[in-house]
């Protein structure tokens, strides 16, 4: 699961400089040759790559260096120690010794405030009349915020401040900083970036357990960085079905939410699934008549299909094979089905908890990887055809 989306590179056609016998050569020339190559390295990079660190750029608190004016030595000073990240673009940011960093941020006089320690590429100067200098060192900077990085910035770490006298320390428990301490747990590693990003919608309704669905939900996009890092995820909490579903991939819904649709709210799933959304329907309360669910989705989808029928069916056979293979439906002890046809997505079972961690129900815990794995499956096949629909829109 990740928390912010990097842009693809912009769809410019590129430059370069043309060369030929007696092409005369200055600085003007040279600097656009130079830049068709920086160009092609950032279409690269933000084609296939995420920013962030590469290595190192720790941060730990200080005492005050001994240069510091009398009404600056406090405990707000850091040291942000060696290392390297690479940027949206492909910039590499390379810190070569420790810097010495004091925030500036006030303590709020009410509540709390989130200051973020950012680092980012600098492009050197390059003044056209210093032509005794060699060689221009590439620069970066160091800033804090009180605004979440932007797609340029790299985060190092953030603090939350809040209304008291200001001593920064390590955090006792890195997984749960407080305030004061310094947040680790939101930096980027550089890494090659998902094949494909699925958008998964949950509807609000009010209902006591719209906190677990979202739970589950967030547990099985979390396992797709371990089991399928090709396939990233990204929840989104609707307060209303709205027109159109598109961007959202995959819409959740409850059995019981869907018998509560009226003829709109139809009209708007059938228009979704022409689109390229796919639907998913869980019927895991005994109480919704589970007939009268088959019944409704046949008004936005005719013909469905039963799970022992999709090795023979080309467009639903994905959801049997990839990236998963399966050749019955997981959860043994609790007898499960399953029907789907042209991205409606039917399940008569409780599949979404076993994705995370339910105290009501005792699930193996190959019981719970199975059925991350068919979940997995269901978001690849709502990715995928959304993909494939959209490429003819």
């Amino acid at each position: 699961m990740i928390d912010r989306v990097f842009p693809t590179p912009s769809i410019d056609p590129l430059t370069r400089l043309h060369v030929y016998d007696g092409l005369m050569m200055n600085a003007d020339r040279w600097l656009l040759a130079e830049q068709y190559h920086r160009r092609r390295q950032n279409v690269h990079y933000q084609s296939l790559h995420q920013p962030g660190v590469v290595c190192g750029l720790g941060v730990k608190q200080i005492s005050p260096p001994d240069t510091a004016p009398e009404r600056f030595r406090d405990r707000r000073w850091l040291e942000v120690q060696p290392g390297i990240a690479i940027d949206m673009e492909g910039n590499p940011i390379i810190v070569d010794c420790p810097l010495t960093y004091r925030v500036a941020t006030e303590s709020p006089s009410t509540g709390s405030v989130t200051v973020y320690l950012l680092i980012s590429y600098v492009e050197p100067d390059n003044p056209p009349y210093q032509q005794e200098a060699a060689t221009i060192q590439e620069q970066f900077r160091l800033d804090e915020t009180t605004k979440p990085p932007s797609d340029r910035q790299i985060e190092l770490c953030r603090i939350k401040l809040q209304p008291e006298t200001v001593a920064f320390k390590a955090a006792k428990n890195a997984f749960v900083p407080e305030a004061n301490e310094l947040d680790f747990r939101y930096r980027n590693q550089a890494q090659a970036k998902p094949q494909g990003l699925v958008q998964v919608a949950v509807l609000q309704d009010g209902d006591s357990e719209f906190g677990n669905r979202i739970s589950d939900l967030l547990y099985l996009l979390q396992s797709l960085e371990a089991l399928y890092p090709s396939l990233q995820g990204i929840p989104v909490e609707l307060p209303q079905l709205r027109s159109p579903l598109l961007p959202f991939d995959l819409l959740y819904l409850t059995g019981w939410q869907l018998l509560n649709f009226n003829i709109g709210a139809l009209e708007l799933l059938r228009r979704g699934l022409e689109a390229g959304s796919t639907v998913l329907v869980e019927v895991s309360d005994r109480s919704v008549n589970l007939d009268h669910v088959q019944s409704t989705l046949q008004q936005l989808q005719p013909s469905l299909h039963s799970w022992k029928n999709f090795g023979q069916n080309p467009s639903l056979r994905i959801l049997k094979t990839q990236p998963f293979l399966f050749s019955a439906l997981p959860i043994s002890q609790q007898p499960m089905q399953l029907w789907a046809g042209n991205g409606v997505v039917l399940v008569a079972g409780e599949l979404s908890r076993a994705w995370g961690l339910n105290e009501n129900l005792n699930f193996a815990r190959h019981e719970i990887r199975t059925a991350q794995e068919l979940g997995i499956n269901i978001l690849n096949f709502a990715w995928r055809r959304q993909q494939l629909m959209q490429l003819s829109q």
